[in-house]
């Protein structure tokens, strides 16, 4: 039997709200075997994500939030795959801003559980980024999937509509630092880190007061 395995796609476009656009890069996660796969944030280039899946079976397209630089590809690799695309309901207003003709397949709910090749992957709702944020834990892996919400270096942005500072914070205090030390955090921009890494910065930035 074929291993689970974590994979990386980098992809490049823009962002766009309350101004811009801004160039970004986006990390495009897969996770599953050489038979099924779900897709973490269809950013920008779907035929570069549909190539990365090849031919196995894609089970989900999961959106950890809305901003249109992680969703923008979404509905094409949906069409190309058959693949439900799944969104929290809270970030339906972002989601139209982009996709005005096209809603969301099915809502992720906190503490709803998907599975993809035997792995169990909780869905951890976490606003403040915006605000039907998600993260996704899946323990047997040891890996923690968090969108914009955690980064290697502290929380996500929070300077633009449908954001808050205090939300965010107390998402990465209660539902992310909670979770073992060890876990490894792949970011939906970015490095990877740790949740014990990110411990100290977090409290660094309500120091701060950002």
């Amino acid at each position: 039997m074929a291993a689970v395995r974590v994979e990386r796609l980098v992809t490049s476009g823009t962002f766009s709200l309350d101004g811009g656009p801004w160039d970004v890069d986006n990390n495009v996660w897969l996770v599953g075997d050489d038979h099924e796969v779900i897709v973490v944030d269809a950013a920008h280039d779907a035929d570069a994500i549909a190539e990365a899946v090849g031919d196995r079976a894609l089970r989900a397209v999961v959106c950890t939030h809305a901003h249109d630089d992680h969703v923008n590809a979404a509905p094409e690799l949906a069409a190309r795959t058959g693949a439900p695309v799944l969104l929290h309901p809270d970030d339906l207003p972002l989601w139209k801003q982009t996709h005005p003709d096209r809603t969301p397949d099915a809502d992720l709910a906190d503490g709803q559980t998907l599975t993809v090749a035997g792995v169990e992957l909780t869905v951890l709702h976490t606003p403040g980024h915006a605000p039907g944020a998600v993260c996704l834990y899946a323990p047997a892996l040891g890996a923690l999937f968090s969108g914009d919400t955690l980064f290697a270096g502290g929380p996500g942005a929070t300077g633009r509509s449908y954001s808050d500072f205090p939300t965010i914070v107390e998402s990465i205090r209660e539902r992310l630092l909670t979770l073992p030390a060890g876990t490894t955090v792949h970011t939906g921009h970015g490095d990877t880190t740790t949740v014990g890494a990110e411990a100290p910065h977090l409290q660094e930035w309500i120091d701060r007061g950002f």
